[in-house]
């Protein structure tokens, strides 16, 4: 039968991006793929999937939300209820959580309605979701109160005190399992006006069912100003943690203490994505607090807060790839800077580029592609702005465009007292002297303004050799890579002697031109080291090359350790010393990066970053610090300084910069940070 009656398409869509519009907080839908839809579709308003558990495989449930999350940015949330059996909801809670803790090993549940045979737990969540059950039989409640990170109830102009009877059997159960009844937090679906002391009766969260466009604008501009300024002691997100988050908190933090700005954000350890942050990319952690500021206000606040605790360890992370793993600590504080990452244009004549410290190199790389521009970094696309723009920044650019602290034009950074300045070569100059190769002791950039470089596409190499004989392969590696051109920069890779298969090395080099003549005739030289294995040439855009990186979170273990060194040829002797180390067993990686060029170009004087006469960067790392130590000093004579971003030894700081350098260096520790407050990561201060 035809009624006649059009077919709308798109207005769940519409209605969904009307509200984000006029500023709503969440989007409450009962329908998982519409949910999904509209995440792509919007890009700020909370997602709340309303769903039927019985309707459902829980492990499924929980991996499609963690999966939604992450696509989202971390904006899901579920609210479940059940038209079955309540028992199987709680169950479907447990697995769900379960689900979501990708540290655990393989899961095994044996309940009555839902089941787990080793299951890979994951993926992770992007943020902690909540969740939140709904409906009134005192079952649910009762679950809630004991389970659920919230409830939903729907509000009865007929039955005006259920939702106040509710939240008493809510507390009543919450205090019975041993929770803070703060923790659940209290959702009221109205389909009209808002009740009378709603808010009084600890509602956090209305939701308006309506998807009249007129009703639901008028909500927004005169309900909901309302609410919000009549909301007793102010609006505040700070979490409320249950108690056995509490029981894992770290001695000698004023959690209660954290600014409201950056509360909602924090990690604690007992917090369930607390595995998302702790570690780094190589080391594992167990810091006793994160924040996440947003500007330099809250980084200036964080910074504040850390000041009041000087007897933890300050981590500050910006990509949390540093090899020296300061960026995480045990017991201590880290500042994560991974909200400042915005890439602007500032200026296209100048090719005037500012971006924020948390932003990656993939990123930047990308953001800069459109315009035909590039700014050389490291090999890999993970490592976070902020670190490396502070130390040097040797990569595949380098002898054609220098580091990357040599495009640097200005910094805003928060300094140990607090304060925001500009740094540049007429503001703070010495300052913005010192930021470039030491700027981890002076505070926290918040900020870079680069003058970028013209870059089209690049030939891009990667070249698999016979490196039997290893200290003739280092040897004639060396003599190739320093009388390359300029706009040719190599670097090596290689490991300990494998029994049973040959001994490899592995060059990747960067030829800056698009001309596949130009391109070959710079790496002739190198195929010619020695029998060549594989090799894979491509023209490509700089972006594709850095786009080397996995977006996931840092898992790091343990307690890697790496020497650092520079030298300035590759001698015969220390190509022997090199092979030596390599067949000792203590060295797993070993990596030479070439430098010279337009490096060398930039006085010595011009940068803390002194070391310009270095022809090569070298790179150790192994397991056992004494052994290593060990190699290296037998070694010492070659070396002429070290690069602090691949050295895990603190105490080098005499060997990074040379004794003009370092007390210039010392002068602006005094004056800048005089109470010595970046003092965990290379700290250049003379104790005596």
């Amino acid at each position: 039968m035809n009624y006649g009656h059009a077919l709308r398409f798109g207005a769940l869509t519409g209605r969904t991006e009307l509200v984000e519009e006029l500023g709503y907080d969440l989007a409450m839908v009962p329908e998982w793929t519409g949910l999904s839809w509209l995440a792509g579709r919007t890009g700020r308003i909370g997602l709340v999937g309303r769903l039927d558990v019985a309707e459902w495989n829980a492990a499924v449930l929980g991996r499609s939300a963690a999966g939604l999350d992450l696509l989202s940015g971390g904006r899901v949330a579920l609210t479940l209820g059940t038209s079955g059996d309540v028992a199987a909801l709680a169950e479907a809670i447990e697995v769900i959580r379960a689900i979501w803790d990708a540290s655990a090993p393989r899961l095994t549940y044996d309940g009555v309605h839902h089941r787990l045979a080793g299951a890979e737990p994951g993926p992770e969540p992007a943020h902690a979701v909540p969740i939140w059950v709904t409906g009134d039989d005192p079952a649910v409640l009762e679950l809630a109160g004991r389970q659920a990170d919230g409830w939903v109830g729907v509000h009865d102009p007929e039955r005006p005190e259920c939702p106040r009877t509710a939240n008493k059997l809510i507390d009543e159960a919450a205090m019975a399992a041993g929770r803070d009844p703060r923790e659940i937090r209290r959702v009221l679906v109205v389909t009209g006006d808002v009740p009378a002391g709603v808010l009084d009766d600890g509602f956090g969260t209305i939701v308006l069912r309506s998807d009249d466009e007129a009703v639901l604008t008028r909500f927004a501009r005169e309900t909901i100003p309302a609410l919000r300024a009549a909301a007793p002691g102010g609006l505040s997100d700070r979490p409320v943690r249950p108690a056995a988050a509490l029981a894992k908190r770290r001695g000698g933090i004023d959690y209660d203490g954290v600014p409201e700005s950056l509360a909602a954000t924090a990690v604690e350890p007992g917090d369930r994505n607390y595995g998302r942050f702790r570690s780094n990319y190589l080391r594992g952690g167990s810091p006793g607090l994160l924040l996440f500021p947003r500007d330099p206000s809250e980084v200036a606040e964080a910074l504040a807060f850390a000041r009041r605790h000087p007897a933890l360890p300050l981590g500050v992370r910006s990509g949390g790839h540093g090899v020296s793993g300061r960026s995480t600590n045990d017991g201590g504080i880290v500042i994560d800077l991974r909200h400042l990452d915005a890439v602007e244009v500032l200026d296209v004549g100048t090719r005037r580029v500012k971006i924020g410290p948390g932003a990656r190199w993939n990123k930047v790389a990308a953001a800069l592609r459109p315009h035909g521009w590039a700014l050389g970094s490291g090999d890999y696309g993970g490592v976070g702005v902020g670190g490396l723009a502070t130390a040097g920044g040797i990569g595949y650019l380098s002898r054609k465009h220098g580091l990357t602290i040599d495009h640097l034009r200005a910094v805003e950074i928060v300094l140990a007292d607090g304060s925001v300045v500009r740094a540049d070569e007429h503001e703070n100059a010495e300052l913005f002297w010192g930021v470039r190769g030491a700027g981890a002791n002076f505070g926290i950039v918040t900020s870079f303004e680069f003058e970028v470089s013209e870059v089209t596409d690049v030939g891009w190499a990667q070249l698999v050799m016979d490196a039997a004989d290893q200290a003739g392969f280092l040897r004639r590696f060396g003599e190739v890579a320093s009388t390359a051109p300029r706009d040719t920069t190599a670097f090596l890779i290689m490991g300990p002697p494998r029994r049973g298969r040959p001994a490899v090395a592995q060059i990747m080099a960067m030829v800056d031109s698009a001309d596949p003549e130009v391109i070959v005739e710079r790496l002739q030289p190198f195929a010619g080291i020695s029998a060549l294995y594989q090799q894979q040439v491509v023209v490509a855009a700089y972006a594709d090359v850095m786009d080397n990186a996995h977006g996931g979170d840092h898992q790091g273990q343990g307690e890697p350790v790496a020497r650092s060194a520079f030298v300035r040829e590759i001698t015969p002797a220390f190509a022997a010393a090199a092979a030596k180390m390599l067949a000792s067993g203590v060295v797993y990686f070993f990596q030479i990066r070439t430098v010279g060029g337009a490096v060398a170009d930039v006085p010595a004087d011009a940068t803390a970053y002194a070391h310009r006469d270095a022809g090569f960067q070298v790179t150790a790392m192994g397991i056992d610090d004494k052994r290593m130590d060990a190699l290296w000093e037998a070694s010492r004579e070659h070396f002429d300084g070290l690069y602090l971003s691949f050295e895990t030894g603190l105490g080098k700081v005499a060997d990074a910069f040379p004794p003009k350098t370092l007390d210039r260096l010392r002068a602006l520790k005094r004056r800048y940070d005089p109470d010595n407050v970046f003092r965990d990561n290379f700290n250049i201060r003379d104790e005596k």
